[in-house]
């Protein structure tokens, strides 16, 4: 994940992206309709966990609940910059999605339900020098951001653009924004705020899918030849200073692989994937259930959380994942999405050797140093041993 620089003494410090997590019972203050298929929820933080939420602009808390019987947790990207006393996140309808389909049916004011502390490495590399103060994130000069988002991806690039164009009264934002139809644009109205209150320094590109714009590079999908054509000729490329792009993988890695034929350096892009279900992946706080033969072979995978040290066999032939066997030694092992894309289960290898599947969380300094998403690792050794606390 993206590390930030040192604050002086003078100011906290600010939150690590990879800060040990925890869930506490927060009230919903209010729900407000985004689009047919979207709300936001803001929950109300009391002063006595104020320090537990704070956050950076482009994290994300996870949700959890009791539906049928069964909890479930989702994750969610904050919406807004930061301040004091309040989370606010914004849900969209998913096809088939027993959460989002709750959410936008049924939550309302008054309703509790556990928020985890916030995460996520979908941040600035330009450090906040104070917490939850927008207006202290080190933006100098004439610095140049560009993100690219679709549908539900704004959630994190609006915080990120209010807290970039309030921060300084230099710094360019142009954002490209792909959807469907006009009417499934999350957050319409605060864009337009946002043009309105900086028209010199943002940049608002609407690509809509399914609806003839009077441009025709902002009508229809963003394929390779019109993201070329958008990077080529509408977006400030060889002046910008940070790339955000949060969407669906294909969106995701088309923009990537534009930028890397580009040159943009690697270190200039930040990006975040839409989490989809994966087979087999942890289910509630349990884990996928596996049946351990005492007299079968298995791995010995040890884990250290909060202190304290635990152990489970695996059978060698249920390749479960490490984070899935912790499950069934401890539910409050620290899992978010458990698709490789969040980076909340993140350990450190002390011992033995894994096989790591997926990985769109950690940066390379991180791997280099040993550490993992258990949710996409399996023992490759008789023993294996990681580090929550690490």
């Amino acid at each position: 994940m993206p590390s930030t620089a040192p604050a002086s003494a003078a100011t906290p410090p600010a939150p690590s992206p990879s800060r040990r997590t925890a869930f506490h019972p927060l009230t919903v203050a209010g729900v407000r309709r985004l689009t047919e298929d979207a709300i936001e929820v803001t929950f109300a933080v009391p002063e006595a966990l104020a320090g537990s939420y704070d956050y950076l602009p482009g994290q994300y808390v996870a949700l959890r609940t009791i539906l049928e019987g069964r909890q479930i947790r989702r994750s969610y990207s904050i919406c807004a910059e930061p301040v004091p006393g309040e989370i606010r996140v914004a849900i969209k309808r998913d096809l088939g999605g027993k959460f989002s389909s709750w959410a936008n049916e049924h939550l309302k004011a008054g309703d509790v339900l556990d928020v985890m502390s916030p995460s996520g490495g979908f941040i600035s590399k330009h450090p906040m020098n104070g917490l939850n103060h927008p207006g202290d994130l080190d933006v100098a000069g004439e610095d140049v951001f560009v993100a690219v988002a679709a549908g539900s991806g704004i959630t994190p690039v609006i915080a990120i653009a209010r807290t970039v164009l309030a921060s300084s009264d230099t710094a360019r934002f142009d954002l490209v924004y792909a959807n469907k139809a006009a009417m499934d644009v999350m957050f319409l109205e605060e864009l337009a705020d946002l043009k309105d209150r900086y028209p010199s320094r943002f940049a608002l590109h609407h690509v809509l899918s399914r609806e003839q714009r009077i441009s025709p590079l902002l009508s229809g999908r963003i394929d390779p030849e019109k993201l070329a054509t958008l990077i080529d000729s509408v977006l400030p490329t060889p002046q910008v200073d940070e790339w955000f792009l949060c969407g669906p993988f294909e969106l995701v890695q088309m923009c990537r692989d534009t930028l890397a034929d580009r040159g943009v350096p690697a270190g200039k892009i930040r990006f975040e994937l839409f989490s989809t279900g994966q087979p087999g992946r942890p289910e509630g706080s349990a884990g996928r259930p596996v049946a351990v033969d005492p007299g079968a072979d298995s791995y010995s995978i040890t884990f250290r959380l909060d202190g304290l040290q635990g152990k489970v066999a695996s059978p060698t032939h249920a390749r479960e994942s490490i984070l899935n066997a912790a499950l069934r030694a401890r539910p409050d092992v620290p899992f978010a999405c458990a698709g490789g894309v969040c980076g909340t289960c993140r350990a450190k290898i002390v011992s033995g050797t894994v096989e790591m599947e997926e990985n769109y969380a950690l940066e390379p300094d991180e791997l280099e140093k040993g550490y993992v998403l258990t949710c996409q690792s399996r023992p490759t050794s008789r023993e294996v041993t990681v580090d929550y606390d690490a």
